[in-house]
């Protein structure tokens, strides 16, 4: 030290500031920080422990799974929104346009578009019969991707295990094809971790992360019991069915859609039956008799009558007289609210009022639009589809709610429905080709060293929704002619198939010139653009 003190060192004096004087506080400088707090504090309201997503679905997936079960089996307007979102995904199924890569195989292209038609032929066949595609013979191909998309809202995922049945047990159904897929719900896929088998919430991974093995929850001749079943078999196809959309790379399971939403649903469910709640009473009770009957203060000034002697008592009596053949004629009377509402006649100084409800009020419609458009984000669907209320709608406004909603249905269909589809068509692919019943050069051993090329393929949904089918057509011919779409994107885009439009205009182009009649596929002469000059003097 240098005989100076330090600057922290020195203690601050208060001085009291003189009579009169105004001493101004220096005011907090704003800081440039995250989480930058209000004077109130209510960032600070709010506890975020950091936890692992991970984690938090396995804490909260059995819970959201039954909330979110129970609310759409007792909520209509849920019921509904579930089967717009198969609706807007799926429609009556996804269509199959197989794009195997032939490079290098021996195909030229009219091999190749050959080939790909039989193999759609031949998959339409199987995966529209109940009996060749479901273990259980229950349900078709469709009928499957629905209850998917339905378990994709409620759990969150969509579990299933893909067996195969020997010639024997095909004899005994009288089916063809051995490739089965059996739905398990979610639910029986167990919530076991165990650090030390590698397994996190019933599947089991390798060093890498890769899964391995799935453990489910069956039963057998009326006991219950656990099964591990293989993720993939010795040549590397599925055999365990597991499609969810993640949040974080370390997810290993879903969870529900309608989870982020739970805590306004049913707000808006408590609005919903408090508010009717009260327009019933209001509505039952909404009838007031109003009398200028006396009260107990007008009998005790009676009862002082009597002291002022006879002329008083007298009076009492005479009022009483009145009062009592008021009671007795109003007691003759009736008053009747119910299917057949009778009022005859009321006491003298009665009064009938009908009250209106006044429940609910300006703020109700509001707020609960408001609720429902939460959940509708949660669900992937517009507020409309949700609710049914297109009372403020406009042209503009229906084209950018499907604009900006037709983008989540899309990776629906991709990430959720089309992978279903996709693993039951390479395991159907494969057996056809290895018994023979699609033809392939090299035989089944070229097949399977390119197995995952040749089964590549696209899956086609219904079209995007539009407000003015005139308006969308023109627009199409209008990228046609100046060469920014294709035949092929177009007719993606109507939910139908290139290859099959283009033979169904080719069978009935020659159907219709055969007989002499003119084809409505026929070439059309071009229509001259109508060049319009301006006058000099405009």
């Amino acid at each position: 030290m240098t005989g100076q003190y330090s600057q922290s060192r020195i203690p601050k004096v208060k001085r009291k500031p003189a009579t009169g004087q105004v001493v101004s506080r220096r005011a907090d400088r704003p800081v440039a920080r995250y989480l930058r707090d209000t004077k109130s504090g209510v960032i600070a309201t709010r506890s975020a422990p950091m936890s692992s997503h991970n984690d938090d679905v396995r804490r909260a997936w059995q819970r959201s799974a039954g909330l979110a079960m129970d609310m759409i089996q007792n909520s209509g307007r849920l019921k509904g929104a579930c089967d717009q979102v198969l609706a807007d995904t799926v429609g009556v199924g996804l269509t199959l346009t197989p794009q195997p890569d032939m490079t290098g195989l021996g195909y030229d292209d009219k091999e190749t578009g050959d080939w790909i038609l039989l193999v759609k032929k031949r998959w339409k066949l199987f995966w529209h019969d109940a009996k060749e595609c479901d273990l259980r013979g229950k349900f078709n191909g469709p009928q499957m991707v629905d209850i998917a998309l339905r378990w994709d809202i409620a759990y969150g995922e969509v579990t299933g295990v893909f067996d195969f049945f020997n010639s024997a047990e095909r004899q005994r159904y009288g089916i063809v094809n051995g490739t089965k897929l059996r739905l398990y719900p979610p639910s029986r896929l167990v919530q076991e971790t165990s650090a030390m088998e590698g397994m996190f919430q019933g599947v089991r991974t390798d060093d890498n992360g890769r899964p391995v093995a799935y453990r489910f929850q069956t039963s057998a001749s009326g006991f219950t019991q656990t099964r591990d079943y293989a993720a993939f078999d010795g040549d590397g196809r599925p055999q365990v069915l597991h499609v969810f959309d993640p949040m974080d790379s370390e997810d290993m399971r879903g969870i529900s859609k309608l989870a982020p939403a739970f805590r306004k649903h049913i707000q808006a469910e408590m609005l919903d039956d408090a508010t009717l709640q009260m327009a019933i009473l209001q509505t039952v009770f909404a009838i007031t008799l109003t009398s200028e009957a006396p009260s107990a203060e007008a009998f005790e000034a009676m009862e002082a009558l009597k002291e002022v002697g006879e002329k008083g008592v007298a009076y009492g009596k005479d009022y009483l007289g009145y009062l009592a053949g008021s009671l007795e004629s109003a007691a003759d009377s009736r008053i009747s609210v119910g299917a057949d509402p009778q009022v005859s006649h009321l006491a003298p100084g009665e009064k009938l009022s009908l009250e209106s409800a006044n429940v609910p009020g300006q703020d109700f419609l509001p707020f609960s639009n408001s609720l429902a458009r939460d959940m509708a984000r949660a669900i992937g669907t517009t507020y409309g589809s949700l609710t049914m209320d297109h009372t403020a709608a406009t042209y503009s406004s229906v084209r950018m709610e499907n604009a900006s909603i037709w983008g989540v249905v899309m990776r629906r269909r991709e990430r959720v429905a089309a992978p279903i589809c996709q693993m039951s068509y390479e395991n159907w692919l494969d057996e056809e080709v290895g018994e023979g019943r699609i033809p392939f050069k090299g035989g089944y051993r070229a097949f399977r060293a390119n197995r995952k090329r040749v089964s590549a393929a696209l899956w086609q949904g219904p079209a995007k929704p539009t407000a003015d089918d005139l308006k969308s057509a023109k627009a199409s011919s209008e990228r046609m002619l100046n060469g920014t779409s294709s035949v092929e994107i177009e007719t993606g885009d109507l939910g139908q198939d290139p290859d099959a439009l283009f033979e169904d205009r080719c069978r009935l182009h020659q159907r219709y010139t055969d007989k002499g009649m003119h084809s409505p596929y026929a070439e059309r002469a071009p229509v001259p653009i109508e060049v319009v000059e301006k006058d000099e003097d405009e």
